[in-house]
């Protein structure tokens, strides 16, 4: 019973840490290692035994937590896998290409003389935490990426680099471990280790290409039921990590992300809500894994990090992550401002933190000699500095670094449009043929398939979805028109996409109900008139479908226009000097002389 309720505590703290990461807008590393933390070592030192509140080791016994941790990670590289999309990086590929191969060597070669040096360590140890943080993870580069927006090069290379590191970082610090309890390095145990890592990473490859086939191929005939569709999944992420770490130790995780990533860039059916499914399970793993390996940390552990991890740590964001970048990026089309960037952002998470407890409590029981042993003590708490640094220092000060440097995405002109029926369609074509980028989202084929035609960009799935922003291109998309038949679907995702667009960039069109209204307060987010609704806008349009353009000289010139032709004209669109549009409103509408007024005929010929 009290394994049940300890177990019961991490869920509810998770989601409670989760909430709060949203709350104060950090990634949610941040609050999850701070409560592990405050139920785990700091809770000993008020305790009357001097005992946890939480501890990872009580809840799961033995070799039982890190298969959780290991199988755990795996999901969570798959679906970070799931979102990376080859056609994103053709511009990129040669820049993240030299980070997976110039960042590793780098950084394991830096953090190594930087343990050895400032904190003693042997270079066993040395080498070890130079591996250990090598890694990044979709857990900590998202969140950062979102709350900054940065511009396209820099968040394909962060998003690509975040998730392709994190295999190939673990597969380093097993082979640095692996050497550690050989105690000896020889010209044929280096040659051995490489072996090994070439063979790893192929068997990771072929076990998780072989699985996404399979998986495309059931889902294809319609072999499982659409219930079981998600979990079956699941479960075949999960069998293939497994057989991969049969096969190859710690083949795992490069099967599982090579699997995500071959679904991500085949047809596959349904990849949209098993995408959606997985971030659902991948959100309560990560609140479980970070609460579960930082209440592992002992007091003792942690007062035995000085001042000198805290200058490792300065080597590590000030000296080896810039090395890394700059290398990586000769010649490279980025420009010195966007390098800097790149050079600020390298966190730590959640491979790093389970990586590093496996190792340390093995090494603390099996080290080949006892320098070693007591070293391996220090391994856990001082990765955990580092991600914990990295997440506070970089995460909390990106924002201001990127406008510093001026590399945040520009304000964007293109418009979502939600829908894709003949009214959305109409606006479409106008916007896009004004130089606006357009995106219409909708789930019929049959309306995506002629806005197609149409020379429209489209994507398919419901914008409501949880995570579905993920998926869509956004990049020059910087407003929104809900323009359904649906009222309902059009306030929800202009209350949905807020926080995205701003309150000043989330629009739709009128309900019927707000139609009939006699007062009509005016609200800030419907477009052009309270009576255009979609049945009134679908009317207009099939009988005259037309645009007009009015110069316009002055603001009062602007009104009396209006007052004058609101029985024969719809005021839709202002159309700027420097030819960018603005939408008309049920407010006021600020105008300047060069203006054009944009208006659809309310009288049919």
């Amino acid at each position: 019973m009290e394994g049940m309720l300890e177990l019961a505590s991490v869920m509810v703290l998770g989601v409670f840490a989760q909430w709060l990461a949203w709350r104060i807008k950090q990634p949610a590393i941040l609050p999850l290692i701070v409560i592990g933390l405050a139920v785990g070592p700091l809770a000993s030192l008020i305790t009357p035994n001097g005992e946890k509140l939480l501890d990872g080791d009580a809840i799961f016994s033995g070799d039982l937590l890190f298969s959780f941790v290991s199988i755990s990670v795996g999901v969570i590289l798959f679906e970070g896998g799931l979102t990376l999309r080859l056609s994103e990086i053709r511009h990129q590929a040669v820049t993240v290409r030299n980070l997976l191969i110039f960042g590793p060597i780098i950084t394991l070669v830096g953090g190594a003389i930087g343990a050895h040096y400032l904190l003693g360590a042997n270079w066993g140890i040395s080498a070890l935490f130079g591996a250990l943080i090598i890694v990044s993870g979709p857990t900590v580069i998202m969140p950062i990426l979102r709350n900054v927006r940065p511009n396209e090069r820099i968040n394909t290379i962060l998003k690509w680099e975040g998730i392709l590191i994190d295999p190939i970082g673990a597969l380093i610090a097993v082979l640095i471990y692996e050497f550690i309890q050989s105690g000896r390095f020889t010209e044929e145990i280096s040659a051995g280790a490489f072996k090994e890592f070439i063979v790893t990473i192929a068997s990771g490859v072929f076990i998780g290409g072989l699985a996404a086939l399979f998986l495309q191929w059931i889902l294809r005939r319609n072999r499982i039921p659409d219930y079981l569709k998600n979990v079956f999944t699941l479960g075949l992420v999960i069998f293939a990590f497994t057989a991969s770490e049969l096969i190859k130790k710690e083949a795992g995780l490069m099967a599982a992300t090579f699997m995500g990533i071959m679904l991500a860039n085949m047809k596959v059916p349904d990849l949209k809500k098993i995408l959606s499914f997985k971030e659902d399970v991948s959100l309560i793993l990560i609140s479980v894994l970070f609460i579960l390996l930082s209440s592992r940390i002992n007091m003792e552990q942690i007062q035995k990090l000085g001042w000198e991890s805290v200058a490792l740590f300065a080597v590590v964001i000030l000296v080896i992550r810039p090395l890394v970048v700059f290398l990586s990026t000769v010649g490279s089309n980025l420009a010195w401002n966007e390098r800097f960037f790149l050079s600020w952002i390298g966190p730590k998470g959640i491979v790093a933190a389970a990586v590093a407890s496996l190792f340390s409590i093995q090494l603390i029981a099996n080290a080949p000699d006892p320098v070693t042993q007591a070293q391996a003590e220090f391994i856990l708490p001082l990765t955990f500095l580092m991600i914990v640094g990295t997440v506070v220092f970089q995460g909390s000060s990106a924002k201001f670094v990127a406008r510093l440097l001026n590399v945040e995405r520009a304000d964007p002109k293109g418009v979502l449009i939600v829908g894709a029926s003949d009214v959305p369609r109409f606006f479409g074509r106008y916007l896009q043929d004004q130089g606006v980028p357009v995106l219409i989202a909708d789930v019929s084929e049959n309306n995506l398939e002629k806005a197609k035609n149409e020379g429209l960009d489209i994507f398919q799935g419901d914008v409501l979805a949880s995570g579905i922003r993920d998926e869509m291109d956004l990049t020059q998309i910087g407003r929104l028109m809900a323009m359904t038949s649906n009222s309902e679907i059009n306030q929800l995702a202009v209350t949905l996409y807020k926080d995205e667009f701003t309150e000043d960039g989330v629009y739709r069109i009128s309900s019927r109900r707000e139609t009939e209204l006699t007062k009509f307060e005016p609200v800030h987010s419907i477009l052009f008139s309270h009576k255009s609704d979609y049945l009134f806008l679908a009317s207009l349009i099939r009988q005259n479908p037309e645009w007009l353009e009015i110069p316009l000289s002055s603001q009062e010139g602007f009104e009396q226009h209006i007052k004058k032709e609101r029985s024969r004209q719809l005021p839709v669109f202002i159309k700027k000097e420097d030819g960018s549009i603005e939408f008309v409103q049920t407010e006021e509408v600020l105008v300047e002389k060069g203006d054009l007024l944009i208006s659809l005929p309310l009288e049919t010929k």
